[in-house]
């Protein structure tokens, strides 16, 4: 298949604010996304900033889906809260409800779940809790899909449980060599040169695999691209990305939208 012939969506996080505070430019975003993931108030967003989010979305034109994370606004979802699995299944269920009740509000109901932070890293690392998480989604809506990062545990598991899996990869996060994102802790985690990140998911898209480090290339199936938000460079990095793949041929369109 030839880059011509591909086609990609283009996520990223919204709705993070809460109360009077706000965090990135989801406008802005909005305009050079395909589906948006929605903070559902755990580790950000309420219920104005939500139903706002959706309605804006819907005016623009993108898919949205459910961004449910650990209960922890003072970390940003960023923190491990320990939880038993069938807790997770429950905190998750809490959350798409949630999203389920606001986009359906904002006339534009919500097509996916994609896990956020801390709980959407041990999705990829850890069979409990990638399991907790996939139960969760079928439990509430078996037709909505789960967005999972490509290689993971969740990826695997949610295809095995009969659910609709898209494979993501992040535009602006490092890979270890395992396949895993390098840990936010160390330095180079965060990629925030647009030109570099650009051509690097241009590569991953055209050659159908993860890039890390190294420069290994760990094959995988590439659904979807995360553009994070609330980096600083967010609206340049993603008007970016998705200039260099229309420009190589890729054509951008949400994963969940029909046929």
């Amino acid at each position: 298949m030839t880059a011509k012939q591909l086609q990609v969506d283009i996520n990223s996080d919204m709705g993070e604010g809460f109360g009077a505070y706000r965090l990135g430019d989801d406008a802005a975003i909005l305009d050079i996304v395909s589906s948006a993931n929605v903070a559902c108030g755990f580790h950000a967003g309420d219920p104005e900033i939500m139903a706002a989010t959706f309605s804006m979305a819907l005016e623009k034109g993108v898919a949205v889906g459910a961004h449910p994370s650990f209960a922890d606004l003072w970390g940003f979802g960023r923190r491990i809260i320990p939880h038993s699995a069938d807790e997770v299944e429950r905190l998750v269920a809490y959350q798409i409800g949630a999203a389920q009740a606001l986009s359906a509000y904002a006339g534009h109901p919500i097509r996916y779940v994609k896990a956020h932070g801390a709980l959407g890293n041990l999705t990829q690392a850890d069979r409990s809790i990638a399991e907790a998480v996939t139960r969760a989604v079928k439990a509430v809506d078996p037709s909505l899909i789960c967005l999972a990062i490509a290689l993971g545990f969740q990826d695997r598991i949610a295809r095995d449980t009969g659910l609709t899996v898209r494979s993501e990869i992040f535009a602006d996060r490092a890979y270890t060599e395992e396949g895993f994102l390098v840990s936010r802790k160390l330095e180079g985690a965060v990629i925030h040169d647009a030109e570099k990140a650009a051509e690097r998911v241009v590569r991953m898209v055209e050659q159908g695999a993860i890039e890390t480090i190294s420069g290994q290339m760990l094959q995988t199936p590439i659904d979807s691209i995360c553009v994070h938000s609330d980096t600083p460079a967010a609206v340049t990095i993603a008007a970016r990305v998705r200039a260099r793949l229309e420009e190589s041929g890729v054509s951008i369109r949400a994963f969940s939208a029909a046929p």
